[in-house]
């Protein structure tokens, strides 16, 4: 690739670095940014190059990935990366955020020339590292496409749900179903331990039965709920952030009203 195909990358936290480093391994080059220096020392190592500003990032490459937390995030690092970028170059949103933010997002870009692209992704880190996230985008054909072989680097499942904001429509509700299934695998158990039945058993027992879900596995895996206190409230931010764009929805507050015994034991104290 020539220099107008660099790859740019801010968030390189336990999601967003070993989606970084799948892009570097594939032999593209990359260029990061980070707040703390040694943040950005592993990836200088496997051949990436670091920028001193989120300007000069954004000015440097045709395509740049977003992976921090939160929309508050997302919007600060947005509003120093669009000025700087160059016409015709893209920016990807990997954050899980309000699709609005999304949307507006896109209309900054298209007054600056730019392409958007929101494509959050799941999976974790385990599988950003082994290259097998599914990746749900939303935006125009013509981008997506373009930005196709920097998300094959990291990415198995890569689908074009719609126009800038579908790919957080369908992150949000595929965490919301995660959360709530975990929610009523807490029930589930719950229920049959006053029953009398024996935790272990029961679990083993549905995990080869009809009732068996993803969320239920890591349920059951999970000695207490205290135990899912890392990932709790990025699923307690998304149940939210779909609760805020159907505040009036009843699927929106069935999700959120299964989740909430569980994510509540897992976010106490």
């Amino acid at each position: 690739m020539s220099a107008t195909g660099k790859i740019g990358f801010i968030g390189l936290g336990s999601q967003g670095g070993p989606m970084a480093e799948r892009i570097a391994l594939a032999g593209m080059p990359l260029v990061v940014w980070a707040r703390r220096v040694e943040a950005m020392e592993p990836f200088i190592a496997k051949g990436a190059s670091a920028a001193a500003s989120v300007a000069e990032l954004g000015a440097s490459c045709m395509q740049v990935g977003v992976c921090v937390i939160d929309d508050t995030g997302v919007i600060g690092i947005c509003d120093e990366l669009i000025p700087a970028m160059q016409p015709g170059s893209r920016l990807v949103i990997h954050s899980t955020i309000l699709p609005e933010t999304c949307a507006a997002l896109a209309e900054r870009c298209a007054a600056r020339g730019l392409a958007f692209i929101d494509a959050p992704v799941s999976g974790g880190g385990p599988a950003a590292a082994a290259g097998t996230l599914t990746v749900m985008c939303g935006g125009e054909a013509e981008a997506f496409e373009a930005a196709l072989p920097v998300f094959e680097t990291f990415g198995k499942m890569i689908v074009l749900l719609g126009p800038a904001g579908s790919g957080q429509r369908a992150k949000i509700v595929n965490n919301s179903l995660m959360a709530a299934n975990m929610g009523l695998a807490h029930a589930a158990l719950a229920a049959g331990e006053a029953l009398g039945m024996d935790r272990t058993a029961l679990a083993s027992l549905i995990k080869e039965s009809s009732g068996r879900s993803f969320g239920f596995e890591v349920y059951a895996r999970l000695p207490t709920p205290a135990a899912f206190a890392h990932g709790a409230p990025l699923l307690v931010k998304d149940v939210g952030l779909l609760k805020a764009t159907l505040p009036e929805n009843d699927g929106a507050e069935a999700l959120r009203l299964a989740a909430d015994p569980f994510l509540s034991a897992a976010t106490r104290g």
